[in-house]
């Protein structure tokens, strides 16, 4: 009796050593997260600190011109940040209606057989390698577009801008689809109960309803434009132009980015802390819009709660 009685005790001692070593591994790796956060933000402040002591904050936000590495050197930050606005606002102006619109004909008018083969497949877009998306703007989409813009550039916002929305269109589709099959079905049986029409429930209810998840899946695809860098790097050129024209060349942060980090750049240089500024200035923008989706997630939860 006892010995039983020790048994049953060491037994539940090792299952509580086991769980406190789980317990403090996952914290390990939570921490360990963490403090690879902190240490990324720590050497973005501490070198653009450098930076900024000098080159003035006001050239750098309201110069126009961004040479940093010619001999008549200028550090304006706004052309980099207008080509990175360009290409986003086009592949927004792509991935957002067709993702939403997918995302409603898969969640309200398709068929389970149907949804369960075309939605991974959607999906699998998003697995394709970013450096075979650049290269299918420079070389296929680039030259069918010259057929309807002929004085488009060899390099240009355009090309890369429609690609990269076809990149993230599977984020607004999945995470929109994902959203509004959440939505109490109770919700649309009233609709239709008070006479309500399919069109009318999915505009009226569903995505009124699911709008939190909707929003976040936007913000979440404008970031993530924001952030890519080879589609970019390959099809949009090198020129940090001021222009919103999408059939010029242009230059994004990201792009910049690779540009000086191939080691031609001296370390400790001045050239070389500019992609420590634009990684801030990057940092920055991804930051606000990830707080914006946030606050849109809980303030909407809530409303239609």
């Amino acid at each position: 009796m006892l010995q039983n009685v020790f048994m049953e005790n060491s037994i539940i001692k090792r299952k509580r050593l086991a769980d406190r070593a789980i317990k403090y591994a996952l914290m390990a790796c939570a921490s360990l997260s963490i403090l690879t956060t902190i240490g990324i933000i720590l050497v973005l402040i501490f070198e653009t600190v450098s930076f900024f002591k000098e080159v003035s904050i006001f050239d750098f936000l309201f110069d126009d011109l961004w040479t940093p590495l010619f001999a008549d050197k200028h550090f304006g930050i706004m052309p980099l940040v207008t080509g990175t606005a360009l290409v986003a606002l086009i592949a927004m102006l792509v991935a957002l209606p067709l993702g939403l619109l997918s995302a409603i004909y898969l969640n309200e008018y398709s068929g389970e057989r149907f949804r369960t083969v075309v939605k991974p497949v959607l999906e699998i877009l998003a697995g394709i390698p970013t450096v075979v998306y650049g290269y299918f703007a420079l070389l296929f989409v680039t030259p069918l577009l010259k057929n309807i813009v002929p004085d488009l550039s060899g390099f240009n916002a355009l090309a890369p801008g429609i690609v990269m929305g076809i990149m993230i269109l599977p984020m607004v589709s999945s995470l929109s689809e994902d959203a509004m099959r959440a939505v109490p079905s109770s919700l649309k049986e009233g609709a239709y109960a008070m006479g309500a029409t399919k069109f009318q429930t999915i505009f009226r209810v569903v995505i009124p309803a699911a709008l939190s998840g909707i929003m976040s899946s936007f913000i979440l695809a404008v970031s993530r434009a924001i952030g890519e860098t080879m589609i970019v790097t390959i099809a949009s050129g090198q020129m940090p132009n001021l222009t919103f024209d999408p059939r010029e060349s242009i230059e994004t942060i990201t792009a910049y980015i690779v540009q000086v980090s191939l080691g031609d750049t001296p370390h400790g240089t001045i050239e070389y802390k500019t992609i420590f500024a634009a990684g801030m200035t990057l940092f920055i923008f991804t930051l606000i819009l990830n707080i914006i989706s946030y606050w849109l997630k809980n303030r909407f939860r809530e409303e239609y709660k």
